[in-house]
């Protein structure tokens, strides 16, 4: 879905996980879905889907999901209340999660998933999970509302390496980031580079820095999203 110069195939490394991955995209994603985080996410994970949305309410597949009786349905989200896979031993992810989780995404900006979480009243009603982020992300050609806001594909990635700690997950994840950071090479290289063939003259050249943000928040777990 790239011009063959920048694809990114070559870099998708495909596994299987414990977890089965539903990333809710915003219709805004979906549209410019050759870029998003979340369709790269999809593609390297075997047991994933996507569901395009704003208000999944009344959705047939998320409810679908929603009503296996075999298996348990969580929401990757920051909250007082959410069950923090940072701060929990592998016995207490294990009681909670059971054998079978379903973890839900929202892939979005953060305002586009706040509404598609305000609208959803079935994700409304789901039990939240939630980590402790200490890194920033490398996601530098887009502004995040935070320092330590992740983009879909680092959430997802952080989420498999601590599910892996706690003994829920047995793949390997070393090559999972690979197409997110070639992806921003091949931008910057569009942006920077005048040798370059995909090098466009009336590109802004300045990158800006990603160390203010806003100070209002009081959430310590941030997941995700784009901000544009």
């Amino acid at each position: 879905m790239r011009p063959s110069s920048t694809c990114l195939c070559k870099h998708i490394s495909t596994f299987q996980t414990q977890t089965r991955f539903i990333i809710l995209m915003h219709p805004k994603e979906y549209k410019r879905e050759k870029n998003g985080t979340g369709h790269m996410t999809h593609l390297q994970l075997e047991n994933s889907e996507i569901i395009v949305g704003i208000d999944f309410t009344h959705n047939d597949r998320v409810n679908e999901i929603l009503s296996q009786e075999n298996s348990s349905s969580f929401l990757l989200y920051p909250g007082k209340d959410s069950f923090n896979l940072s701060t929990r031993k592998s016995s207490e992810m294990n009681s909670f999660m059971g054998t079978n989780p379903h973890l839900f995404i929202l892939d979005g900006t953060w305002p586009c998933a706040r509404k598609m979480l305000k609208l959803s009243k079935n994700l409304q009603q789901l039990k939240r999970v939630s980590f402790d982020n200490k890194i920033e992300s490398k996601f530098i050609i887009k502004q995040q509302p935070e320092s330590l806001c992740l983009s879909t594909i680092e959430s997802v990635h952080t989420v498999i390496n601590l599910l892996k700690e706690g003994d829920l997950e047995k793949c390997e994840t070393k090559d999972f980031l690979i197409p997110f950071e070639k992806m921003i090479e091949y931008q910057l290289e569009y942006i920077l580079n005048p040798n370059s063939e995909n090098y466009c003259s009336t590109t802004s050249r300045e990158i800006t820095s990603k160390t203010t943000y806003k100070k209002s928040t009081q959430r310590n777990t941030i997941l995700e999203q784009e901000w544009i």
